[in-house]
């Protein structure tokens, strides 16, 4: 079974004891989280779309640990020019255990 649910604007297809890495949430390391925009879900045998969520269907997950992504190197230059600028950046990530689907 798995469902497509919309965490923090952004859509994830989850299963059960499934982690994923998240935008960061403001819930505490150790806490139960519910996410209720449930889009769609699919048990095998029959496939419920919502218009926009499924109703009655939550997803319950455990927030892991808050950490930082790999670095991402930005970096602009002009030809001729002499300009260069080099930039990194890491996201914040929140990492979530899915517990329970439905």
């Amino acid at each position: 079974m798995y469902a497509i649910v919309e965490i923090a604007g952004h859509q994830y297809k989850v299963q059960k004891d499934q982690q994923i890495y998240v935008n960061r949430l403001q819930d505490a390391e150790g806490s139960k989280v519910t996410f209720d925009k449930v889009l769609l879900t699919d048990d095998g045998k029959k496939v419920t779309v919502g218009a926009p969520a499924v109703e009655g269907v939550k997803i319950t997950a455990s927030v892991v640990q808050h950490l930082k992504g790999d670095k991402v190197i930005v970096f602009k230059k002009k030809r001729r020019k002499g300009y260069q600028k080099k930039n990194g950046f890491r996201a914040y990530l929140t990492e979530l255990k899915i517990e329970k689907i439905g």
